[in-house]
């Protein structure tokens, strides 16, 4: 199987060409059939339908010119989608002020779970503002508290 790291040398600069962000590749199966799964957003953490198509043509043209990947697969590019999680440092940054879900290793002020909105972050916590009974809370957790963070879809 062509590794994730080779194919990223491959998809990266015909991702950021498009003024696009890759996200994440993964190699995935259903059944017999292998998913090269390349998710991408735009500058601002959105994606269409559209963009993914022309994106996709761009990507299967390389990679049939190139001819790294000896098997049948199927290539989907994708939106990492709505309620993706944040993987790094930067990407919660760039997430303040959005709503977020955010589960905790050790419950702190009788949570073990927050959703809310991200109102700050620095180099060891990040702030939440959450509503309990329609009164505004805020917390602050440690980041070697959180378990999972991830963007959050406000119903």
């Amino acid at each position: 199987m062509a590794t994730v790291l080779k194919l990223k040398e491959i998809i990266e600069p015909i991702v950021e060409a498009e003024d696009l962000v890759l996200y994440d590749i993964v190699w995935t199966q259903d059944g017999n059939m292998k998913i090269l799964q390349v998710s991408i957003l735009n500058k601002e953490g959105k994606m269409d339908i559209d963009t993914c198509a022309k994106v996709s043509g761009v990507i299967s043209d390389k990679l049939d010119e190139l001819d790294i990947i000896k098997y049948e697969y199927y290539l989907e590019v994708c939106s990492p989608g709505a309620e993706r999680e944040l993987r790094t440092d930067e990407e919660i940054k760039e997430a303040l002020g959005e709503f977020i879900y955010v589960k905790l290793n050790d419950p702190k002020a009788g949570l073990d779970e927050v959703l809310g909105y991200l109102r700050a972050v620095d180099d060891t916590s990040i702030e939440i503002e959450y509503l309990v009974k329609n009164i505004k809370k805020k917390i602050s957790v440690e980041k070697d508290n959180i378990r999972l963070i991830r963007l959050s879809v406000k119903l």
